[in-house]
């Protein structure tokens, strides 16, 4: 499977993939399944994104969509369309991209868009996830990775992991303790993905059904 991914700073989640998917089988050997995951492109939103750098190093190749450069949101996410789907994308991941996709984008993959969250969805969707739940008070924090639709955060869950955290601390104290979730489970539903295990839950349209 031909991965495109989609990150706006550090592209520590992009690592993750680069680390333990990319090049690699999706599914465990003997199983019979020939595919194999590959990350075959990288854009971002800000130029100094040191993601960007991270795919260079990995020898992937990288270009930047700047908002300024074009007339509208529209425009410039139809321009990065067109070019993953030049580079053959069949899934697109968010990994930690800060800019929200249009519709056009999402129907143009329409079921092979995932996104991390650093939230037990449905619950604190949208930005600053981590502060909502500091200023609910839980001690359960957790990571979500989900298809995405047209609403913020809505979409079919597909993994998630929770950590007790009794003292959270600042947020960045909590991100840095979920960094490691995210960084097994986005590679892993990437792996589920690829190897066609992951579909929709007919029943429960935010659920999916992992085989």
């Amino acid at each position: 499977m031909r991965v495109g991914v989609l990150a706006s700073g550090g592209g520590t989640n992009l690592q993750a993939l680069l680390d333990t998917a990319h090049g690699r089988p999706a599914a465990e050997p003997g199983s019979g399944e020939p595919s194999t995951i590959e990350v075959v492109a990288v854009a971002s939103d800000k130029p100094g994104a040191t993601a960007l750098e991270r795919a260079a190093r990995a020898g992937v190749p990288t270009r930047v969509f700047e908002r300024a450069a074009y007339a509208d949101r529209a425009a410039r996410d139809a321009a990065i369309a067109d070019w993953l789907q030049e580079q053959g994308v069949e899934l697109v991941v968010l990994a930690g991209y800060m800019a929200i996709l249009d519709a056009g984008f999402i129907g143009r993959f329409a079921d092979r868009i995932v996104n991390v969250h650093p939230s037990l969805l449905p619950a604190f969707p949208g930005l600053r996830a981590v502060e909502q739940a500091l200023d609910h008070g839980v001690k359960v924090f957790g990571v979500t990775v989900h298809f995405v639709d047209e609403g913020v955060d809505t979409g079919p869950i597909i993994l998630q992991r929770a950590i007790e955290l009794p003292e959270p601390g600042d947020p960045d104290a909590v991100l840095a303790a979920l960094r490691p979730l995210e960084h097994a489970l986005l590679p892993e539903a990437v792996r589920l993905i690829a190897a066609g295990r992951v579909r929709r839950d007919p029943g429960n349209p935010r659920r999916t059904i992992v085989a």
